[in-house]
């Protein structure tokens, strides 16, 4: 048997994190108005521009293709025709203080609106182009120098939208299909100048958004390190790249369905179609686009994130009266649930069939966005005994409810709604823990605790160079070990994967961090000798992001043939371990790799993948590996430690292609099977609720970069 099953584990599937009340988790790194940016939750994003004017049409004809906000491209529209479109912009309806206050009855904190797109015009007035609102538009009136005051009127913060690509800079990489190209030295410098004007000329920026474009990480560096030069206190979106941001940001109208412990954030429009006035657009009813972005807030809140939600003014300057309502909507809700949404925090990594839950202080907040057919909410997964429980927006209210082992049942009763999403509040006096999905023992057979990452909690963030090689991240793993007690001596194993890097590692003894060299080497096996290794196949090139997937995936474990003649076209190779296959690809391509080993017993394998850029490997139809390329070498190689059990195994790697024109990979298990045995400091454990192990990376690029340690593990030896 594999070592990492001879752990005893407490399985509950309901949390991969322990909570203490009345403190949950504020991500590392934020400290005053940062906090206070993470705090928010909720923000209004603005897409207004000379596009805007255009409410995507051209030549009389709807431009159905892309987003409005880039009909120059979609359109196919010569720059200097489209820069004429600036000579009737007049947005007389255009009032910011209008716009601020609707942001503040919708119950947003702060307003971010684009002072430059894809397009290039500024909706500022800058000394670098004559292309902005003020020198080259019959308005004539800065845009954000207006918006700014009107935000300092009201209390509301401001941010702005800042677009690394620039389709009206003549130095500046020409119109692509992918918005993702490489920035020239002059165009990063003029960027750089404009960055500076921002931040000079309109006040305290909340937020420098950041997007597309494709940058090396010294230039990542540089446009962070000049934000924060000039406002300390301002957040940087993840889009710069590189992992450089001080927030992560998902794709556009993403949603992620797990928990994520770094500052994040979705942004969503109205509608998935554009982000700017599109005049044609079909609305619909305004309430179902009430409960739908309602329930978007709730979602990406539980799961520990900011929701930025978008309107697109016409070109006149007027809020489209839809999206006002729909505002107006989620503004009413909040106005009386509003303590379950601002300064809360995560607890549970997956939603319950009835909704969502959030945290602050002594209180757990439960969205019932499915109110149960027979009117029962059961929360599982809860230790501790509420002092009350009752609907937030019913002071006097009061739910019947009952506790037992960790699981809290609630009676909604007579009050129960199903019209709209009710929260129910439960308050604990002297706290609560919640449950984590594994917690690990002492083995009932004897021997050393063992902890890795097949029995690990995953702490992710967002991690990518640019838009299209970002990827759900690993920055830490925990195991919580309840009921232990005593000094135990540690041993840690590695690889050549993580030798020379360092690690803190979090005990109840105390941190420390370790610098993984000088292990004896630890022979992982003798020989490959009882294993079978068969054909390689190649498979491709497929349209894929880096950790997206094409379906094929899904056919792994159908129990049929893979690859077969009715199934996906392979290609059978005569490679052997470590040949290298060069095969040509577009941006944005991924060729598979597919493997069949057959193992005589349950047993541990090192192999070696080389690769030009991004990998996800898959065994036995699980996810276990995935990493870009973050320094843009030419070629990485990954060592994987794969648990292979008895009978067969099928491995499957993507190797995904960014910008190359060809792409080379290989698959080797021809390696030294050899890993390093480090012992550490001795850790002792009180023996309480809760106590655990925790390790990430010391000191590493930023909070957001993905671990890519795989091969380590620790065993806990109570032998002393």
């Amino acid at each position: 048997m594999g070592y990492h099953k001879s752990l005893l584990f407490l399985l509950v599937a309901f949390s991969l994190t322990l909570c203490h009340a009345p403190d949950p988790e504020t991500p590392p790194g934020l400290t005053g108005s940062q906090e206070e940016w993470f705090d928010n939750k909720f923000s209004m994003f603005i897409h207004w521009g000379i596009y805007s004017e255009l409410g995507g049409v051209w030549n009389g004809e709807p431009v159905t293709r892309g987003y409005s906000e880039q009909i120059q491209a979609h359109a196919g529209i010569y720059s200097d025709v489209y820069g004429m479109v600036a000579d009737r912009f007049d947005p007389v309806k255009w009032d910011p203080d209008s716009v601020v206050l609707l942001a503040k009855n919708a119950g947003m904190k702060s307003v971010v609106i684009t002072s430059k797109h894809h397009d290039g015009f500024c909706m500022f007035d800058s000394e670098y182009t004559d292309y902005n609102v003020v020198k080259a538009t019959p308005y004539g009136r800065d845009v954000i120098g207006e918006l700014s005051e009107a935000c300092a009127r009201h209390g509301l913060k401001l941010g702005l939208y800042f677009s690394l690509i620039d389709w009206h800079y003549p130095p500046a990489y020409p119109i692509s299909s992918h918005n993702a190209d490489f920035i020239p030295s002059r165009h990063h410098e003029y960027n750089k100048n404009q960055v500076r004007e921002l931040l000079t000329n309109y006040g305290p920026i909340s937020e420098l958004w950041f997007d597309m474009g494709s940058l090396e990480p010294e230039q990542s560096r540089e446009l962070k390190e000049l934000v924060h030069s000039l406002q300390p206190d301002c957040m940087v979106s993840g889009r710069l790249g590189n992992d450089m941001g001080d927030f992560t940001v998902m794709g556009d109208n993403e949603y992620p369905d797990y928990t994520l412990d770094t500052p994040w954030q979705t942004p969503a429009s109205m509608f998935d179609e554009t982000w700017s006035y599109r005049s044609w657009q079909e609305r619909g009813d305004p309430s179902g686009k009430v409960r739908e972005k309602l329930e978007s807030l709730i979602m990406v809140v539980s799961r520990g994130g900011n929701y930025l939600l978008n309107i697109g003014p016409r070109g006149d300057g007027s809020v489209v009266d839809f999206e006002k309502e729909v505002l107006l909507g989620i503004g009413g809700w909040l106005k009386t649930n509003g303590e379950a949404i601002y300064g809360t925090r995560p607890v549970f990594s997956a939603p319950h069939k009835w909704g969502e839950v959030t945290a602050k202080g002594n209180n757990l907040f439960l969205h019932i966005l499915t109110p149960p057919g027979n009117g029962e909410v059961i929360l599982k997964g809860v230790k501790g005994t509420p002092t009350a429980c009752r609907l937030l927006n019913d002071t006097g209210s009061h739910l019947e409810h009952t506790v037992s082992d960790n699981e809290i049942n609630i009676s909604l009763g007579d009050q129960q709604n199903n019209n709209e999403i009710q929260v129910i509040v439960l308050e604990f006096k002297d706290g609560y823990h919640i449950i984590p999905r594994v917690i690990a023992e002492t083995p009932p057979s004897g021997g050393p605790v063992l902890l890795d990452r097949h029995n690990s909690n995953k702490h992710y963030s967002f991690s990518g160079v640019d838009y299209y090689s970002s990827f759900r991240s690993t920055v830490r793993e925990s195991w919580t070990l309840d009921k232990m007690q005593g000094s135990y001596r540690p041993l840690i194993f590695y690889s050549d994967a993580e030798h020379s890097r360092s690690l803190r590692i979090e005990t109840p003894s105390g941190d420390r961090v370790v610098r993984l060299r000088g292990g004896e080497p630890h022979t992982l096996r003798e020989n490959i000798a009882d294993l079978k290794f068969g054909a390689l196949y190649i498979n491709g090139p497929h349209s894929s992001r880096i950790d997206h997937k094409t379906g094929m995936e899904n056919n792994i474990d159908t129990g049929k043939p893979w690859p077969s003649a009715n199934g996906p076209r392979w290609e059978r190779t005569a490679a052997r371990a470590g040949d290298i296959l060069q095969r040509p690809v577009r941006r944005n391509h991924c060729w598979y790799t597919y493997q069949v080993i057959e193992s005589m017993k349950d047993s541990e394998l090192m192999i070696s993948l080389v690769r030009t850029d991004g990998v996800q490997v898959f065994l036995n139809g699980q996810e276990i590996y995935v990493h870009n390329n973050p320094m843009k070498k030419e070629q990485v190689e990954d060592i994987l430690r794969l648990s292979l059990s008895q009978g067969q195994n099928e491995l499957l790697v993507k190797f995904y292609n960014r910008f190359d024109r060809e792409m080379a990979f290989s698959l080797n298990h021809k390696i030294p099977q050899v890993e390093y045995r480090m012992q550490l400091e001795d850790i002792s454990f009180p023996g309480t609720t809760g106590q655990g192990i925790s390790w990430h990376l010391d000191s590493p690029v930023s909070v957001h970069s993905n671990m890519a340690m795989p091969n380590l593990r620790l065993e806990l030896h109570d032998d002393l």
